[in-house]
């Protein structure tokens, strides 16, 4: 697979329910992970999801991309069940997770990267045989694709090592955003990043947004989360407790209902609400 083969012009309408979660039930011995979780992410739109250290978010999430396989519940992609017993199972039907750690490799140049695992060969006998890689086909299409994101790196040969912390982020997120067909994920995307690297990855988050494929947001960042998120759903307590907007709920209203403090509003999920 190439940049050039990926899902421009083919995703759903702005609104359209994506990806649900209905009852994820996800327990580790005695300890119960996740207790009926739900999550529903609507095309064209940024959900963040947040919550304190162990509210299950971040099982959720591993559920979703593959990591984890839930004890009870269901998942539906565009409407269908789906059976996720390894991250390579959600990356086949086009979902793409970016994990704090970036999975790049510093030695090798950006596009490169940007195609690990998934490098282009040569057409013809040459390609099938020899296995030769199109190393100017890829740096043509990751030029392209990086332009298009509107994420400004210094040259495509660089080497990642060589690159800023949020330009190494900036290239784990392009990756997902080029080959993800029907969302991306992103476990704290601009953590350990300065003012203006976060600024970076935050404007390539909304580039993805606007390109019409959803992204689902894990953050501690509640300024990060009010300036990009569409939605925010709170977790606590291994289930939702609230989802909102940053126009219902203010940053210290959503703090409290993670912590207890205040009530939540979970909702009976309205499939048909568009996204405004």
């Amino acid at each position: 697979m190439s940049a050039g083969t990926t899902n421009k012009g083919s995703l759903p309408p702005k609104g359209t329910v994506v990806l649900e979660a209905r009852g994820i039930v996800k327990r580790y011995g005695h300890v119960t992970a996740l207790d009926n979780a739900d999550l529903e992410l609507r095309a064209g739109e940024v959900l963040a999801i947040v919550g304190d250290n162990g509210a299950g978010k971040s099982t959720l999430i591993k559920v979703l991309c593959g990591a984890v396989v839930p004890d009870a519940g269901k998942v539906l992609l565009d409407g269908a069940p789906v059976h996720f017993r390894s991250p390579l199972d959600a990356r086949r039907l086009g979902i793409e997770t970016v994990y704090q750690d970036l999975a790049v490799a510093p030695a090798l140049d950006i596009a490169t990267n940007l195609f690990l695992g998934r490098e282009v060969r040569r057409s013809g006998p040459i390609g099938s045989w020899f296995r030769l890689l199109d190393k100017g086909r890829m740096k043509r299409e990751a030029q392209r694709e990086m332009e298009e994101l509107k994420f400004h790196l210094p040259s495509i040969d660089s080497a990642v090592e060589k690159l800023s912390g949020g330009q190494r982020q900036g290239v784990a997120v392009a990756r997902a955003a080029i080959f993800a067909r029907r969302l991306v994920i992103m476990d704290e995307p601009t953590a350990a990043l300065g003012v203006r690297e976060s600024g970076q990855v935050l404007n390539l988050i909304r580039t993805i947004r606007d390109r019409g494929l959803p992204v689902i947001l894990i953050s501690h960042d509640m300024p990060h989360v009010f300036e990009v998120a569409d939605r925010i759903q709170i977790m606590r307590l291994g289930r939702r407790a609230a989802l909102t907007t940053p126009q219902q709920h203010t940053m210290s209203e959503v703090v409290a209902i993670m912590t207890g403090a205040a009530r939540g509003n979970e909702p009976n999920p309205d499939p048909n609400q568009t996204v405004s």
